[in-house]
């Protein structure tokens, strides 16, 4: 909160640089080819539940602590809301309760391992895009993943932007479009860039505003209320408000009014917001 009582707003997106690469090598043998996303140490930072929320909603469950730290601080800073687990059992509670817009199963679980979430969660009907992680030996369990219903597979070692490109790809199949780039009349919205641009002219969003407007477009037609857009931007902790959604959409309604397009955002009242 700043010092007038109004929800604080992070600075405009920073375009990503190359050093957000990293590399994951199985288990014990585990390392990291470059640091963490944008030249922090890999696997920074206390372990963290449900996150705070940014975008699209991922949950990653690998038992590794160390590879589950950096790759959720890198999707994060990629512009993804993300929930981090580290056995089975976990995963499936989450992602039967969680709303995700896509999973990245690691095979090699405790207890409960990735096939038998995967099963699990096809049996109950969830059709949630499933990124599958594997090394290099599971190739017969990888197999039988995909024949199980998962969407896609990266062996390790892997590069991370590739995780990022297959994520959101994954995401743009879920919404029945192959382009990453959404248009709303004079609005395009650049998903893989995370860029707005108006006529041409680029919108500059803040992260909380950009993560409302890509919500609210790949939903296009549907009413979305304000609690479930504060789920994406916010976690439990305390943080968001329905307040603070409302002042976002009222910034980003001022920006796109101020490039040309007055009328992206409409209000549904009792309902919440739409974008036709």
């Amino acid at each position: 909160m700043d010092p007038g009582g109004r929800p604080a707003d992070p600075k405009p997106i920073p375009r990503k640089s190359k050093e957000a690469r990293l590399h994951g090598h199985g288990r014990a043998g585990e390392s990291f080819g470059r640091a963490g996303p944008r030249g922090g140490p890999a696997g920074f930072g206390p372990p963290r539940g449900p996150s705070g929320r940014r975008g699209m909603k991922i949950l990653l469950v690998d038992d590794s602590e160390r590879l589950r730290r950096s790759l959720q601080h890198g999707l994060e800073r990629s512009g993804f809301a993300v929930d981090a687990v580290g056995t089975g059992a976990e995963g499936l509670q989450y992602a039967r309760h969680g709303g995700y817009d896509a999973i990245v199963l690691d095979l090699m679980l405790p207890g409960m391992d990735g096939l038998e979430v995967l099963r699990a969660l096809r049996a109950s009907g969830d059709a949630t895009h499933v990124l599958i992680l594997s090394a290099k030996d599971e190739v017969e369990e990888r197999v039988e993943g995909l024949a199980l219903g998962a969407d896609d597979y990266l062996t390790k070692p892997f590069d991370f932007d590739e995780l990022v490109a297959r994520l959101r790809a994954l995401i743009r199949r879920k919404f029945g479009t192959k382009d990453p780039v959404q248009r709303v009349g004079p609005v395009a919205v650049d998903t893989a860039r995370r860029e707005v641009c108006c006529a041409g002219t680029p919108v500059h969003l803040t992260r909380n505003e950009y993560a409302v407007l890509e919500y609210l477009v790949a939903r296009r037609g549907r009413v979305v209320a304000k609690s479930e857009l504060l789920a994406h931007l916010y976690a439990g902790d305390g943080q968001g408000s329905v307040n603070a959604v409302e002042v976002f959409v009222h910034q980003l309604r001022g920006k796109l009014e101020s490039a040309g397009a007055p009328e992206v955002v409409r209000t549904r009242r009792g309902h919440g917001y739409i974008v036709e």
